[in-house]
């Protein structure tokens, strides 16, 4: 070996460990989890085994007051399911109603196990508040970025939502609190980088009838493709809760899981509108989970623990 193969070398090593320590650096700086593990495992809904090598499994991440099987099942589950991927859901505690920062855990954790379990990257779809939970997952734990590829956000209050400044008139819940345009965790979860690390960022969301999030920019996200629902479809009324249904939503979401990089209009091929609900969705499946849509966002908006300001931030995110 010449004297200039030994330096080389010797630079390469150099260059090994200097990478190497920074990675380690990265990790050992992801927060703990202070979720118990037994509860994070309990809240993971995955099929028993994973028969789809081909593809990357799915993580499904629910709305506030709602779990997984009556956001998710009738839906989004069994269509990507038919479709040969495998699909996991998360229960978040208390249906989304306490600390998103602590609901952030059990995100993290699936993807943690899902990865694992698979050697596979994740692809995440959240909806409402999943889409925000995701997006703090991703941002604060940097491990997940050589476990996660696309993170698809449906709905995403991604800079708050108004609706939550005129709950918290009153005491209200702690995501309440957090959800505010000007809150400490909205300001920490959009502060820098708004789409951290290799991933494919798609946020989508509708200009029409969206109850919840206001004003409709807000899902708006730097360095993300951001698409809403009405440029595909003009004028197409789709709610809320009608992103989990809708199927042109749908096809964005399947183009982005499907694909590299994050969803494309262009890739969807003709009338990419001429349904109006994803496939085995029937009308009375949406009268079914719109008209108890009501009654338990009211159970819950009067349930759930009421706070007069809003949860610290935790040391990692100040």
């Amino acid at each position: 070996m010449s004297a200039n193969a030994n330096v080389c070398s010797r630079v390469k090593g150099m260059l090994c460990a200097v990478v190497w320590l920074l990675w380690a650096t990265a990790a050992a700086a992801d927060p703990p989890l202070v979720t118990p593990t037994a509860m994070l495992d309990g809240a993971l809904h995955c099929p028993a085994t994973f028969d789809h090598p081909g593809r990357e499994p799915v993580l499904l991440v629910h709305g506030a007051t709602v779990n997984y099987q009556e956001s998710w099942s009738w839906n989004y589950a069994p269509a990507l399911t038919s479709m040969g991927y495998d699909v996991c859901g998360v229960d978040l505690p208390e249906r989304g109603g306490i600390d998103l920062q602590v609901s952030t855990e059990y995100v993290v954790h699936a993807i943690d196990r899902i990865h694992a379990w698979t050697g596979r990257k994740v692809d995440v779809v959240g909806h409402s508040e999943g889409s925000v939970l995701t997006r703090w997952a991703v941002k604060w734990w940097p491990r997940l970025w050589d476990k996660t590829d696309d993170v698809v956000l449906l709905a995403s209050p991604a800079h708050g939502t108004q609706v939550a400044d005129l709950l918290c008139a009153l005491p209200c819940s702690a995501p309440a609190w957090q959800a505010r345009p000007g809150s400490n965790w909205i300001a920490a979860l959009n502060a820098g980088d708004e789409t951290p690390g290799p991933l494919s960022y798609t946020s989508v969301y509708t200009e029409l009838l969206d109850e919840l999030v206001v004003p409709a920019a807000s899902a708006d996200i730097a360095g993300a493709e951001n698409l809403a629902i009405q440029d595909l479809c003009p004028l197409r009324p789709v709610t809320h809760a009608g992103m989990v249904y809708d199927a042109a939503v749908f096809r964005l979401v399947l183009d982005a899981v499907a694909n590299p990089g994050p969803a494309d209009f262009t890739r969807l091929g003709p009338n990419p509108c001429s349904s109006q609900y994803l496939p085995g969705v029937t009308a009375l499946d949406v009268l079914l989970f719109t008209g108890t849509g009501i009654p338990r966002f009211s159970f819950e908006l009067i349930t759930t623990d009421k706070l007069t300001a809003e949860p610290p931030l935790m040391s990692y995110a100040q």
